[in-house]
């Protein structure tokens, strides 16, 4: 994790996190999104084996990256576009094996921060679905009675409606922006 937990002040009022590589590993959500295009692709094509294919994409993933993926995916097995479709929709709308876990860290100090009364947020960018389909799968752990308490913040949604994210925020709570922390990974 790239976050120093021990370095947030702790005297704000409003805390905001983002999702990824901020309360989980980022990378659990995509592996898991390729293990079952790999899945799908071996059920509707017959190769290559998922297996050998989830493989694949979890090395270039972890050494190329997310955005390089369908493109050598594409030119070592030989798939059809088509199926670049298929692997975007399910990113978005992956319904996954295994429950997403927060890091330990993360979690113990949203508990504290929940101890000590502060308003928490999750303030994060990308595709609004994509990120509300993680959130569907993150178990929460000992915060799972504050889950229903968390508001969730789209930047891209924001930012669309000429709104700068952290005085709209301010606004919502009633507060001024110096009251707020962001945690994020950047």
């Amino acid at each position: 994790m790239m976050i120093n937990i021990q370095a947030i002040p702790l005297d704000k009022e409003v805390y905001c996190f983002e999702l990824d590589d901020v309360l989980y590993p980022k990378q659990d959500y995509l592996l898991q999104v390729y293990y079952l295009f790999a899945q799908f692709i071996e059920f509707t094509e017959g190769s290559p084996h998922a297996s050998e294919l989830t493989a694949f994409m979890k090395n270039t993933y972890l050494h190329q990256g997310e955005d390089a993926m369908f493109s050598l995916v594409q030119q070592t097995f030989g798939l059809d576009e088509k199926y670049k479709e298929n692997l975007e929709r399910l990113k978005v709308n992956a319904h996954l094996p295994l429950k997403l876990l927060l890091f330990k860290e993360v979690e113990d100090f949203l508990n504290l921060l929940f101890a000590k009364e502060k308003k928490i947020t999750i303030l994060t960018g990308g595709n609004p679905v994509e990120q509300l389909n993680k959130l569907k799968h993150v178990d929460w752990g000992t915060l799972e009675s504050h889950k229903n308490s968390l508001r969730v913040y789209f930047i891209d949604e924001l930012v669309y409606r000429n709104y700068e994210p952290i005085k709209f925020i301010a606004n919502e709570f009633g507060i001024d922006t110096k009251e707020i922390h962001l945690i994020q990974k950047w």
